[in-house]
C-alpha cells in the first residue's frame, strides 16, 4: 500500500493559496514568506534557456540509422549533463493533453468546499491540499496539489477521485499509468518572496511534465549552481531523471534539483506524472555501471522503504538520496 505517517501529523493552519490570491492581502502571511537565502530574484527570472537539451522522440522511434544514432547521443548527453530536457513528436495526441489539462483547471476552479471533499491528509501523498508539510512552523509553497495514485490499483484511494468535473477520473484513466500530481500556483503579489514549490528531486525513476498553455514561466532547474528557468515548448513534454534512475546508474545519470518560482499576475498549471518501481522492489546499482573506477555509491534498498522515507520528509534539495548513499569513513 501507498506509504502513511506512522503517527498523526500537525501541520498547523494552511491558508489555501488561492482564496488567498482572490483576497487580495495587502502583506503575504508568514509562512510563506521564504527566508532571504531561499528567495527567487529577478536575475534569475531572465536567466538564458536556450541550451536546455530538446529530444526528437519521432526520430528515436522512426529515424534511419544516423537520426537514432545522433538523437540517443543527444539523450545521453541530456541525461549526464543535465538530468533534464524536452521531449517533441512525442506521438501523444493532443486533444489528450488539451483534455487534461482543461479537466485540470476546471477542478482547481471548484468551489473550495467542493476540493476540500478530497482532503490530502498531512504526512501522505493523495488528494488535495499541501504535501510535504510536517510541523506547524514550516515554511509553505505557494501552490494548491491535486495528487492520485494510479497504478497499480491497491494504491489508489477511491474516496480522493472526484466526481467533477465530469469525465474527469476517465480522462485521467487514459493520460496517466501511475501516480498524477496537478498543481496550480495562482498569481502573487510578491513572487519576491515566496516559492511555488521548494526545491527538491523526484523520487521517481523519470518525471514527465506537461506545462499548461499560457502558464508563466515558472519550472527552474539547477544547473551549475544557478537557477535556470525552463522555456515550455508548445506541445512538448518536460523530463526528468529521479532518484531512483540515479541509484540504478550509480550516479552516472543524475537527479537534478529542482523548483517553482511564482509570478505576480499570471497563475501556472502543471500536470506531473512519476514513473517508479512497485513498492516491494529491491534495487541498487546495476553491475555494468560498477567497476575500480566508479565504485558502488549507493546501497541496496527496497524501494517502497524509500518511498516510505521520500514522503515523510519535507522537500529539502536532494536530501532525501541520503537514505542510498553509501557514506565512506575518512
Amino acid at each position: 500500500m501507498a506509504p502513511v505517517p506512522l503517527s498523526p501529523v500537525k501541520v498547523g493552519h494552511i491558508d489555501d493559496v488561492q482564496e488567498l490570491r482572490n483576497a487580495k492581502p495587502t502583506t503575504i502571511p508568514e509562512r510563506f514568506v521564504r527566508d532571504m537565502t531561499e528567495r527567487p530574484t529577478l536575475a534569475t527570472a531572465l536567466s538564458s534557456t536556450s541550451d536546455i537539451p530538446v529530444i526528437d522522440f519521432s526520430k528515436l522511434i522512426k529515424g534511419d540509422k544516423d537520426e537514432v544514432h545522433s538523437e540517443i547521443l543527444k539523450l545521453g548527453i541530456a541525461c549526464e549533463e543535465w538530468g533534464f530536457f524536452q521531449v517533441i513528436n512525442h506521438d501523444i495526441e493532443l486533444s489528450l493533453l488539451e483534455s487534461i489539462e482543461k479537466l485540470a483547471k476546471e477542478f482547481f476552479m471548484l468551489p473550495l468546499e467542493e476540493k476540500q471533499k478530497y482532503p490530502m491528509i498531512p504526512g501522505t501523498l493523495q488528494g488535495y491540499g499541501q504535501a510535504f508539510v510536517f510541523s506547524e512552523d514550516q515554511k509553505l509553497d505557494w501552490c494548491n496539489m491535486f495528487a492520485l495514485g494510479v497504478e497499480p490499483h491497491y494504491i489508489r484511494n477511491p474516496k480522493l477521485w472526484p466526481t467533477k468535473p465530469a469525465m474527469f477520473s476517465e480522462t485521467v484513466e487514459l493520460y496517466s499509468k501511475e501516480a498524477i500530481r496537478m498543481n496550480y500556483y495562482p498569481a502573487c503579489s510578491r513572487p519576491d518572496l515566496v516559492l511555488g514549490l521548494s526545491p527538491h528531486s523526484d523520487g521517481s525513476a523519470l518525471t514527465v511534465l506537461q506545462q499548461g498553455r499560457g502558464s508563466s514561466v515558472g519550472l527552474q532547474i539547477l544547473k551549475d549552481n544557478t537557477w535556470v528557468p525552463v522555456q515550455p515548448i508548445p506541445n512538448a513534454l518536460v523530463i526528468n531523471i529521479g532518484d531512483t534512475l540515479e541509484v540504478l546508474s550509480n550516479g552516472k545519470y543524475k537527479s537534478v534539483e529542482h523548483r517553482a518560482v511564482t509570478h505576480k499576475e499570471k497563475d501556472r498549471l502543471s500536470l506531473v506524472t512519476f514513473y517508479a518501481p512497485s513498492y516491494e522492489i529491491e534495487l541498487g546499482p546495476m553491475p555494468e555501471f560498477v567497476d575500480e573506477s566508479n565504485p558502488c555509491k549507493y546501497r541496496r534498498y527496497n524501494h517502497g522503504e524509500y518511498s516510505k522515507h521520500y514522503v515523510t520528509s519535507k522537500l529539502q534539495g536532494k536530501k532525501a538520496l541520503d537514505f542510498a548513499k553509501i557514506h565512506t569513513k575518512i
